[in-house]
């Protein structure tokens, strides 16, 4: 299964676990074994492969007892960025977002109405 925006979040932990599971199975070890190299328990082992909900740091410790460790780099890139935005930026680092602007507000507004009239309704959405 491809992990994609519409799945829930239950459905892309299952096939994380289930992932997990299949590096560990094609590379032959045991949940015991896989547990000992990355310091955790067992049964933390089973809960992950089962798709419960594992902490960020169990995800980290099994991949790298899997010698898997650097999908983490194809899961997050560093962000990068165009080149409007570095000569922007003037070799400057961003450190936070900034507000939307109030043509960015409109735009939304200008669609989201768009979006009603198409489906005939003349509220904005969760209005009664």
């Amino acid at each position: 299964m491809r992990i994609h925006r519409t799945l829930t979040t239950s459905a892309v932990l299952r096939e994380l676990g289930e992932r997990l599971r299949g590096y560990r199975l094609q590379q032959n070890q045991r949940v015991a074994d896989v547990a000992r190299e990355a310091g955790v328990p067992p049964r933390s082992i089973n809960r992950l492969e089962a798709g419960e909900n594992p902490t960020l740091a169990t995800v980290i410790r099994v991949l790298r007892a899997l010698r898997r460790l650097d999908a983490l780099d194809s899961f997050l890139p560093v962000p990068t960025v165009s080149p409007i935005q570095l000569a922007a930026l003037a070799g400057r680092h961003r450190q936070r977002a900034s507000r939307p602007r109030r043509s960015d507000i409109e735009a939304k507004a200008t669609v989201s109405t768009a979006v009603r009239v198409q489906r005939g309704t003349s509220q904005p959405s969760g209005a009664s």
